[in-house]
């Protein structure tokens, strides 16, 4: 499903299944530990989901270790983004020279556990959340969380900074809402000083199956934009 959320330049895979079958590169397993079983699951699985991804590509398989506070370490030459959420995985992969970087989140279609809203939404994202003009049907503080996660995904590999979720705001944009299902675009604007480009960043969201998926992607800057 996170497939429908990307331009075509940029290679997709997901699962609503853990993978047991796929053995772990050396530097996959060095990274991993003594994780726990679910732990285990869930990095195999999205690893063989950026495989099949890296095959899209045209290229050969490679091993994705994270690096610092968990990001994943690309190979050169490209860029992409991973996620993972009970009973969904997912990685999404691009060439650099097509893509600046890709954000992806998945989330469970449901409410936020108490507090959490508080950490997330600034005081204008709540006060459209609780009006009348959000929407029946979802749930629009667990999608702001997811939202401002694939934001995250996009500005940490290119500023190697912190970015709080009060240092953005998000816009929704909803473009169809219907029973079990909703889909849109979302606004997002920075509220600390941003590298050039990251003032432009939007993403596009969607809601089905029991799941809240959330995407932005900055593409190469056309030829005579810089």
């Amino acid at each position: 499903m996170i497939d429908q959320l990307l331009p075509p330049a940029v290679a997709s895979a997901w699962a609503r299944e853990d993978r047991t079958d796929v053995p772990l590169y050396p530097e996959e397993e060095a990274a991993l530990g003594d994780a726990v079983d679910k732990r285990r699951r869930e990095y195999t699985t999205v690893r063989a989901c950026a495989r099949s991804a890296f095959t899209q590509l045209g290229l050969e398989p490679a091993p994705v270790v994270p690096g610092h506070r968990g990001a994943p370490r690309w190979p050169d030459g490209l860029v992409g983004s991973m996620t993972h959420c009970a009973g969904y995985r997912a990685a999404a992969v691009a060439r650099a020279a097509d893509i600046v970087a890709v954000g992806i989140d998945a989330e469970p279609h449901q409410a936020l556990p108490d507090g959490v809203l508080e950490a997330v939404a600034r005081p204008e994202e709540r006060s459209w959340i609780a009006g009348p003009g959000s929407g029946a049907g979802v749930w629009w503080d667990r999608l702001l969380f997811g939202a401002k996660e694939a934001v995250f995904k996009v500005w940490y590999p290119l500023t190697g900074r912190e970015l709080d979720f009060g240092e953005a705001t998000v816009t929704f944009h909803p473009r169809e809402i219907g029973p079990g299902h909703a889909s849109g675009v979302f606004a997002v604007r920075l509220l600390v000083p941003a590298p050039r480009r990251l003032d432009e960043l939007s993403g596009r969201w969607l809601v089905r199956d029991g799941l809240s998926l959330a995407a932005v992607v900055l593409p190469a800057a056309a030829p005579g934009q810089g």
